[in-house]
């Protein structure tokens, strides 16, 4: 299989499992609404792409940390979309969680995805013991505290709020885990790959940040101009749509260079290139040229 459909095979499997007999009916249907349909599923092809360029020696351990990834990424945007956060009555096209099946069932389907990620990674992880420690520390981190998802979010209750360390630990902690964790599910140096992941998380913050500007979104739906309504710190503001479209060509140019030599470097530098290009709106392209 390819890596969409792996990936939508494991999530689909591990939704299954949590949503079955016993689950109360309208959870159920509630976790299922907060995954499919999903958006790009980056954060999963990431890791995928990562793996594969090492080899990819354990492809059901792989397949299940980038299925965690994707759980944990819907679990925020779940939580995001209340109305404690950004309120916001649109995900992904379609009515938020909350919007649909009310506060209290939301909050406990972002949290029901959350502990779904690391059931699916221990579940897997049988095979290979060796490496969960490490993995499933990377993953914890990545959405926790003090640079995880967690953290990010946390700093919207802050008064004064440092703009890269919010977006570093909102949008770019996930993505770290993306590129290590694909490292170590294939038995390789997780370090090597960090500064990919950073890189790559920056330039999708900052690609955020344009769409947002021009109301639209892989993962947005949440309407135009949303960071400037709820004051949210944002690339735009700071340094304007040229600006931010020459800052993000430099992140994405910085993430290929910082490609570790394996023998699948090329690939993976095709891949991200190839992610990059459909950040942006072309309009806000033409428009910085």
């Amino acid at each position: 299989m390819d890596a969409d459909a792996r990936i939508e095979a494991e999530l689909h499997a591990a939704i299954d499992r949590a949503g079955g007999k016993g689950c109360p009916p309208r959870f159920s249907e509630a976790l299922a609404y907060a995954v499919f349909p999903g958006g790009a599923r980056v954060r999963p092809q990431l890791l995928l792409a990562v793996a594969g360029a090492c080899g990819d020696p354990d492809p059901g351990l792989t397949d299940a940390a980038g299925a965690a990834l994707e759980f944990l990424h819907c679990a925020s945007l779940v939580h995001d979309d209340l109305p404690a956060f950004d309120d916001a009555s649109q995900r992904r096209g379609k009515p938020s969680v909350h919007s649909v099946f009310g506060e209290p069932l939301a909050i406990l389907t972002g949290d029901a995805l959350i502990v779904l990620a690391f059931e699916t990674i221990a579940r897997a992880g049988v095979a290979t013991p060796d490496r969960m420690p490490a993995l499933t520390s990377l993953v914890a981190r990545a959405v926790g505290a003090p640079h995880g998802i967690a953290a990010g979010q946390a700093w919207e209750s802050e008064p004064n709020v440092p703009v890269q360390q919010y977006h570093r630990s909102k949008t770019g902690a996930l993505f770290v885990g993306a590129t290590m964790a694909g490292a170590i599910v294939a038995g390789e140096d997780p370090r090597k790959w960090r500064t990919l992941g950073e890189k790559i998380g920056e330039a999708y913050q900052v690609a955020d940040d344009l769409l947002d500007a021009a109301g639209m979104g892989e993962d947005g739906g949440k309407g135009h101009g949303k960071d400037e309504l709820l004051g949210r710190p944002s690339c735009v503001t700071e340094l304007g749509i040229d600006g931010s479209v020459a800052r993000l060509k430099t992140l994405v140019k910085d993430a290929v260079d910082s490609i570790p030599e394996v023998y699948g470097s090329d690939s993976l530098r095709e891949l991200v290139m190839a992610q990059a290009n459909r950040l942006v709106p072309k309009n806000l392209v033409v428009a910085a040229e």
